[in-house]
């Protein structure tokens, strides 16, 4: 592979690349929609990811090719800049470039070509994997020294400010700090960690791709946020909060009536029980006890589902499969909804028996094939060379 990478790469730029880098996709195991409502999230890299091989040049631009889309970009450096160009792929690796001026660090021409295999728009995270495999090579070949911490802050600044999407921080925090077989407990708020031992054991990871295609920043997303913020506004009239994940269950009850619109106060209620099951399936990974894991799993897609509301047709079509085999200890869509990912812990030895009989389900259901992967968990960004 990474020959035929390094062939692409002169072929597109007529010299030799200097430096490849990797950075994964992410699944969120459980805590969905909580990253930007300052709780609890259990996020894994998997081996999927984007490749980036680059190399400086002496013409003070910067070029972006992909194997990936036709669309390329040339650019020269501008020390006040850029702003995002359309709906084009290149926005995510200019808004790093964009971001690190900003911070100080003003990279010199640069060739870069990037090859990903995460599908695009399943909400595996393919644009963090981007931003974060940008940011993290640039900052290698300036030696500028930034902390991946703060390669996190920056490329989920870009995902904000340049791309305009309200996205917390999990995702770029899964992609720069995986590790293999280890979820990532993280706190959104104050950015605090633990690696939990992620131990499947006689199970893997199944990742099942909708095949319905998303665009998040014109999608509900944003609308999901506000129906937050209005919720936390409403109680903090009586309680001295930051974020909606800083009320447990029992002050949630109390207060609830707070929060006239029932539909905003349904959102709140998935937030504040989405949190607690972190906590609980962070216990249960711990202690090996995938049943108990399992239906936390199906509890969290239930939530999302009727509560949340940013399922679907097609998520919930996966998880009904899942519910009805008895190789399956667990299933939930994963990432923001509205199509994109469902992931389930299926027994190894029936995963093929289980994707045929998935996909015939589905494509009764739906009336196309989703597509089903066998997943593990795998490292954070990383230099190849």
């Amino acid at each position: 592979m990474e020959i035929q990478l390094a062939e692409q790469f002169s072929h597109f730029f007529g010299h030799p690349h200097t430096k490849t880098c990797f950075a994964p996709g992410r699944v969120n195991l459980i805590g969905e929609h909580i990253d930007y409502n300052g709780g609890l999230v259990m996020p894994c890299a998997i081996t999927h990811g984007t490749y980036l091989l680059l190399a400086p040049n002496d013409d003070r631009v910067y070029r972006f090719r992909s194997l990936n889309f036709e669309a390329s970009l040339e650019i020269d450096i501008k020390k006040e800049g850029y702003s995002k160009m359309g709906a084009n792929w290149y926005n995510y690796p200019l808004g790093v470039i964009d971001r690190l001026i900003k911070a100080g660090h003003i990279p010199g021409g640069v060739d870069m070509m990037f090859w990903g295999n995460i599908p695009i728009g399943s909400g595996l995270s393919s644009s963090a994997s981007i931003e974060v495999v940008t940011a993290f090579a640039l900052n290698e070949l300036m030696g500028a020294g930034i902390s991946r911490l703060d390669l996190v802050k920056h490329t989920k600044d870009v995902e904000n400010i340049f791309i305009g999407l309200n996205s917390g921080i999990m995702d770029q925090f899964a992609v720069a700090f995986g590790e293999k077989n280890k979820a990532i407990q993280l706190n959104c708020d104050t950015l605090d960690y633990t690696l939990v031992d992620c131990d499947l054991g006689d199970y893997l990871l199944a990742i099942i791709n909708t095949n319905k295609l998303r665009a998040l920043a014109e999608s509900k997303y944003n609308e999901r946020v506000m129906e937050c913020n209005e919720a936390l506004k409403a109680l903090q009239s009586a309680l001295t909060v930051q974020y909606l994940c800083d009320i447990d269950a029992d002050a949630f009850a109390r207060h609830q009536h707070l929060i006239s619109n029932d539909i905003v106060r349904k959102r709140a209620k998935h937030v504040v029980e989405e949190n607690a099951r972190v906590q609980q399936a962070a216990k249960a990974l711990a202690g090996g006890d995938l049943t108990a894991f399992g239906r936390l799993m199906y509890a969290s897609h239930a939530s999302l589902r009727y509560l949340y509301e940013v399922s679907g047709k097609e998520l919930d079509a996966i998880v009904d499969y899942c519910s009805t085999n008895k190789q399956v200890a667990g299933a939930r869509m994963t990432g923001a909804g509205f199509g994109g990912c469902a992931i389930a812990l299926v027994r190894k030895d029936s995963f093929d028996a289980f994707s045929e009989g998935l996909i015939q389900y589905y494509q009764e259901k739906i009336g196309y094939v989703p597509s089903v992967y066998s997943s593990s968990i795998g490292d954070g960004v990383k230099a190849l060379d």
